[in-house]
């Protein structure tokens, strides 16, 4: 399989692996609707193949959204050709210039933490800035991650690949076993996932090996990110421990900031 074909085949079944957080698409479209009203448009920055724009752009708000990635991009585009209200942009999140300023803009599903150095960090909120209206709010979406999980999986311990479940690839019909494990390195603060996917023929024998490129994510802890998003002029308005709005707490799962650009 040619690394296209691969990454194709990747992008076609994203959204089988990618689940709604409880509570992330009521929370999301609460937004999308007071954007809506008030006839400000809405950014998904890393919108991947359209899993939370779509459901955003079907609450009528004018909606872009960017990613680095063509063959996701692609997927979104077939899934909204219906919708008038949608615009997909290939763009990197750290330098993209659409021409024009969101009452909303979203980081979602961990994304942000694909910005690996401090550089990238500011780059990036310092690009959403250029972006937002007065008074316009970012969210972003971060995991709250478990220090004894990064403990054990540090390159001492030789984390092992887990199996996954084993699914059917829609375009050959050959059975297909997902591996994955995760390296956490301290002295960056960066976990990388590495994956794998396993062919199998009769008797499960493994007749072609696919491995992903590594998939490096920064570890941003608490206030790390609020001196990032203070740094950029931006005002912290408020951060929630999960979608539902209960405040963040040590043994919350995920950091849900909402960053508000300053009112004329």
């Amino acid at each position: 399989m040619t690394n296209q074909r691969f990454a194709d085949l990747d992008a076609l079944l994203y959204d089988q692996d990618m689940y709604d957080w409880p509570g992330e698409i009521d929370f999301y479209e609460k937004l999308a609707r007071a954007s809506k009203e008030k006839d400000q448009s809405v950014l998904e920055i890393a919108c991947g193949t359209g899993r939370v724009a779509l459901r955003l752009a079907q609450t009528g708000a004018r909606l872009a959204g960017l990613d680095v990635a063509a063959d996701m991009l692609a997927v979104a585009q077939r899934k909204t050709q219906c919708l008038t209200n949608v615009r997909w942009v290939q763009g990197d999140m750290r330098s993209f210039a659409l021409g024009e300023r969101f009452g909303l803009v979203i980081i979602a599903v961990h994304s942000f933490q694909f910005m690996l150095t401090p550089q990238d960090q500011l780059e990036c909120l310092e690009c959403i800035r250029r972006h937002l209206l007065p008074g316009g709010l970012l969210i972003i979406h971060n995991d709250n991650t478990d220090l004894s999980w990064l403990g054990e999986i540090q390159p001492v311990n030789n984390p092992p690949f887990k199996a996954g479940k084993v699914f059917m690839n829609p375009q050959t019909e050959v059975r297909i076993r997902p591996l994955e494990k995760w390296v956490y390195t301290p002295a960056s603060q960066t976990a990388t996932l590495y994956r794998v996917w396993e062919e199998l023929g009769n008797e499960d024998t493994i007749i072609n090996r696919l491995e992903f490129e590594p998939m490096p994510m920064h570890i941003a802890f608490r206030f790390e990110m609020e001196h990032l998003i203070c740094r950029v002029g931006l005002q912290v308005q408020n951060l929630f421990g999960d979608f539902n709005e209960h405040p963040y707490a040590e043994d919350s799962s995920d950091m849900i900031w909402l960053a508000q650009e300053p009112a004329v």
